[in-house]
């Protein structure tokens, strides 16, 4: 397929508006799924789970199978509207939509349709800049998760030209909240970094509620971003897109601005723009065509004749606000205070995603500056180099630890660095790698003055020099003990000894 010509960005928000649109899915880590006993998967971090051994029968749509709501998942739901801003429903219920697909079991998804648990909210997200966007939330709803398919065969892994499918439903029936905002206008060539900047923020928040990990990479929260452009002086919105399940933040970012220049160069040649789901490319940072877009009429709702509404009691609602968590950008706020972290530095953090794990590692006993510069640097570049989450890698715990062993010196910062690697390989605490290793630093004063004094024998000018002011001249030696003692020596008490012989001599 030949790639979709794209107008300049800057080009396409002179002629046209951006309106923009987000569903975003998250899946609640409850014990079990929301409609029945099942384990939910989004409860293992790890996904280690055989395909489709955490099931039940309604969640394979055999016949007289019945659901029971998930109480934990309600509350979890009614959290996440209060921190979203919404009002709770006195009263809710769950519908059917119907549609056919073969990771659902029953030929529809159990949901909520105009009666959603949550509505009418709004939510402040940050820009990197400080700028702070108002976002109106028009419903959180709950609803079950479908299975998963895994295409075999072909070139995309995706069902157009694969040989067979295979269908996993482990996942049918995980409970989700998708939280739908009204239309955003006015977002100009800020668009997709307002798009970014709302799904951290959705992501903060629910990390904040402990009511998910939120980690796009394993579909904890996924993204539908909607893009539609009207010309200049129009008021009706043009038709929308839809971009399915774009897995990182990067990428949120990235799909909202093609789209732009996508449906720009489009309605600049006289075309018009279909109404569909796209998918995102991350190779390629393209979208492709999916299908229709369907409107609600086509799902046929009708109210789930198997479910009571749910009616929370005022007391529970009220209970659940009082616990809500500090707002994610007063908590900001709050942190960069506390730790004295210039705008720069706090921004190399919450950019990375890092906040929480710098924030555990504080809390562990690291001051902030190690805690960031170990996070935003040697760990950070190790993620990158394996294509992980940094948070995958070494615990909070174990960064301070670490960091505790340099500030006691224990270790020099180099050497630090290569109990971080076998930390990170799976050899056990910082402590651990440096017994098994024999990584400590050399203290012994008298081991050090005796590499020093090898050092002099090979380079006998180099106190001269020192005693002649050229202190400079002591690097030499100070590479040569570094080298013997394999870089276990202190160099900054080396330094002081070997100034010590030179006075002496």
């Amino acid at each position: 397929m030949a790639a979709a010509k794209l107008m300049d960005f800057d080009r396409a928000l002179e002629l046209f508006e951006p309106v923009l649109g987000f569903e975003v899915h998250v899946e609640l880590n409850t014990a079990t799924k929301m409609f029945s006993s099942a384990g939910n998967p989004a409860h293992d971090a790890n996904h280690g789970a055989a395909p489709n051994t955490l099931v039940a029968p309604v969640d394979m749509g055999l016949p007289g199978a019945l659901p029971v709501v998930n109480e934990e998942a309600v509350r979890s739901s009614i959290s996440l509207g209060l921190a979203l801003g919404c009002q709770i429903a006195p009263s809710s219920r769950f519908a059917r939509k119907n549609y056919f697909y073969p990771d659902l079991g029953k030929n529809y998804q159990i949901s909520q349709y105009d009666e959603p648990i949550a509505f009418e909210g709004r939510v402040v997200v940050e820009l990197e800049d400080g700028t702070e966007v108002g976002i109106d939330i028009e419903r959180a709803h709950m609803e079950e998760d479908a299975g998963k398919l895994t295409h075999v065969g072909g070139s995309t892994g995706r069902i157009q030209g694969a040989e067979y499918s295979l269908v996993d439903y482990n996942r049918a029936g995980v409970p989700l909240v998708e939280i739908v905002t009204k239309p955003i206008v006015g977002a100009e060539h800020r668009a997709p970094e307002i798009a970014k900047a709302y799904v951290q923020t959705i992501r903060d928040i629910v990390r904040a509620l402990g009511i998910s990990e939120a980690r796009m990479e394993r579909g904890n929260l996924r993204c539908d971003a909607n893009v539609s452009l009207r010309p200049r002086g129009q008021e009706k919105f043009g038709t929308r897109t839809e971009t399915k399940n774009v897995n990182s933040m990067r990428s949120v970012e990235r799909a909202v601005r093609y789209e732009i220049q996508r449906q720009a160069a489009i309605l600049e040649a006289g075309g018009t723009i279909t109404q569909e789901t796209r998918h995102w490319h991350e190779d390629t940072g393209r979208t492709s065509p999916g299908r229709p877009k369907s409107d609600a009429d086509d799902y046929r709702y009708f109210p789930e004749p198997d479910l009571l509404p749910v009616v929370p009691a005022p007391e529970l609602v009220e209970q659940l606000r009082a616990a809500l968590p500090e707002a994610p950008a007063a908590r900001r706020r709050r942190l960069k205070s506390e730790w004295g972290f210039t705008d720069l530095e706090f921004q190399d953090v919450a950019n990375g995603g890092i906040l929480p794990e710098v924030e555990a590692t504080i809390a562990a006993g690291a001051s902030p500056a190690a805690a960031r510069k170990w996070w935003t640097g040697e760990i950070a570049r190790i993620a990158n180099a394996q294509d992980r989450e940094a948070s995958e890698l070494v615990s909070p715990a174990d960064v301070a630890a670490l960091q505790g062993l340099v500030d006691a010196g224990t270790l020099t910062d180099k050497l630090a660095r290569q109990v971080l690697e076998g930390v990170i390989a799976g050899e056990g605490t910082p402590q651990k790698v440096v017994d098994a290793r024999g990584l400590a630093v050399v203290s012994d004063d008298g081991a050090l003055i005796a590499a020093i004094d090898e050092a002099l024998t090979a380079q006998p000018d180099v106190l001269e020099k020192i005693r002649d002011g050229k202190v400079q001249a002591a690097g030499a030696i100070i590479g040569a003990v570094m080298k013997a003692m394999k870089g276990q020596a202190d160099a900054a008490r080396v330094r002081e000894l070997i100034l010590e012989r030179a006075a002496q001599a």
